[in-house]
């Protein structure tokens, strides 16, 4: 195991990008970080980035809108063909914006015009509360009891996640009053990924609209929104794609809805037509493509935080990253299953797909008993993951900065805690 770690390490092509992040310390080292799938570590170049549009607001004022080094008239535009290429989209499709939540609000705005006839939403069970919260105010701002209007899929009986067939099999079961399947692109909790192309080739099929959110697919596995024909996604980056804390929402919204005239939406300035918008004028006429579901100034010291990120995985061939990907989550796979089968007495499970197809840059272990006592250690001895209520450590070896030997050291002193824990 120890020659596997090593020799991975040597060959892997993306080790110096490593160097492009700052990690937290522990007694004068770096942490081992595996919590990317919550908040990102920052790029270096963050501050150089930030420094130049504080200086140019501080040289320019107002007229650093056009005459700032990045003008901020545009600044938005700044991330797109990058936030293109990571979710497999035309660049007139993505926009940096807002926030996730608001971003849903937006979309659903436009694409959630339910009828007395067709007016359900499905999801799956368990998502991230503000999907929760957002789809649910959404249906009673329409007139609608959630509990009538929700489809929540579940996994089966004594199971974790959800299996395709039973998503694809309720889309089907409701195809006459289905108005929107919204799902995630990567379960938050188990870090099942969802087969978003097939979801949604079942939604159009059913005549509904399809949605996703992405907060935790976008950096982390393959998309290709706009060949799979989705509707609308959204996302926040400070998770796989480490914009700060906070950072900047995005938007895609595919290019045949960019001129259809009959998509009511909440408008603001900054999504009117660039040619024109200063000259003030009444009635909406928005920019051509997801740009025009903009409502207000570009957040440019947010998006200036995204870029740097977006500049290391402009460096980076993302097939190579994905490679990497499934390698270090396979890795730290084979060294959970490994203790389990030394200790039979651990009282956890991996809830995540065993699959590579499945699955992202993340395990999730649930523990029976005694789980907090287990990520206080962990926490103590420099490793940082995460606990989700009532019983989930989730784990993810982000490709762009983890390596080998750091799943290797993960593994080792997790089996060293749980020996000290379980073995009485």
């Amino acid at each position: 195991m120890q020659e596997y770690y090593r020799t991975m390490d040597e060959q892997d092509s993306l080790h110096d990008q490593r160097n492009a992040f700052y990690f937290p310390q522990h007694e004068g080292k770096d942490v081992l970080y595996f919590c990317g799938n919550s908040l990102g570590l920052q790029p270096k170049g963050v501050l150089g980035l930030l420094e130049q549009e504080v200086m140019d607001w501080r040289t320019y004022a107002v007229e650093g809108h056009f005459h700032a080094k990045n003008p901020w008239f545009s600044y938005h535009s700044i991330v797109t063909e990058s936030l293109a290429r990571i979710v497999g989209a035309l660049p007139s499709e993505v926009v940096a914006m807002q926030t996730l939540t608001a971003n849903l609000h937006l979309a659903m705005v436009s694409f959630y015009r339910p009828t007395t006839q067709r007016y359900k939403i499905l999801m799956e069970a368990g998502a991230f509360p503000s999907d929760q919260y957002a789809i649910e105010s959404q249906a009673r701002f329409h007139g609608f009891d959630p509990s009538d209007a929700i489809i929540e899929i579940t996994p089966r009986e004594g199971e974790y996640v959800i299996h395709h067939e039973d998503i694809i099999q309720a889309i089907e079961q409701n195809a006459d009053s289905l108005a929107l399947v919204m799902f995630s692109g990567v379960q938050y909790l188990t870090g099942q990924r969802f087969r978003m192309n097939a979801i949604c080739k079942a939604a159009h099929h059913a005549g509904a609209i399809c949605g996703l959110d992405l907060a935790h697919a976008i950096g982390n596995v393959e998309l290709q929104l706009h060949d799979w024909d989705i509707d609308f996604a959204v996302w926040c980056t400070y998770k796989y794609l480490n914009s700060g804390p906070g950072g900047i929402g995005g938007l895609f919204i595919h290019d045949r809805h960019a001129t259809s005239h009959d998509i009511p939406r909440f408008a603001g300035w900054w999504g009117y037509d660039e040619e024109t918008r200063f000259l003030m004028k009444k009635g909406f006429t928005p920019s051509y493509g997801a740009s025009g579901w903009q409502l207000s100034n570009a957040q440019v010291f947010q998006i200036a935080c995204l870029r740097a990120s977006l500049d290391i995985f402009d460096k980076v061939d993302l097939q190579t990253l994905f490679a990497k990907r499934d390698a270090l989550t396979a890795y730290a796979e084979e060294g959970l299953v490994s203790i389990k089968q030394e200790m039979p007495q651990l009282p956890i499970e991996i809830i995540t797909p065993k699959e590579k197809e499945e699955r992202g840059a993340q395990l999730s272990l649930l523990f029976h008993e005694h789980g907090k006592a287990v990520i206080d250690k962990l926490i103590a001895d420099g490793i940082i993951v995460d606990w989700r209520e009532p019983n989930v450590i989730r784990m993810t070896p982000a490709p762009i900065y983890t390596r080998f030997s750091d799943v290797h050291a993960f593994i080792e002193r997790f089996r060293a805690h749980c020996t000290e824990l379980f073995s009485a």
